[in-house]
């Protein structure tokens, strides 16, 4: 099943990083559930994105601002898709 554009989520993420795995491996298992797709991006591919990050990684961002960081925040993520829905 694919998810409306509006419902892309991007975990911004670094190899060897076990908060990114965690995050990645919880954000997998709620995707059929909430009905989002994922872009995992490296940050370490682009200078600009380890500036941007640094160390600040997992993130998780969703409509051009971030939801949250190191550890998946689950309310926060309802919340934002509860507003997306209601935007409709």
């Amino acid at each position: 099943m694919s998810a409306p554009v509006d419902r892309q989520l991007t975990v911004y993420v670094r190899r060897g990083c076990h908060l990114c795995t965690d995050m990645t491996v919880a954000l997998y298992r709620l995707r059929d559930e909430l009905r989002f797709s994922l872009e995992e991006v490296d940050v370490d591919r682009d200078p600009a994105l380890v500036e941007q990050y640094g160390a600040r990684v997992p993130v998780l961002a969703g409509g051009g601002q971030e939801l949250c960081h190191y550890f998946l925040d689950r309310a926060r993520l309802q919340e934002w898709f509860e507003a997306l829905d209601d935007g409709r």
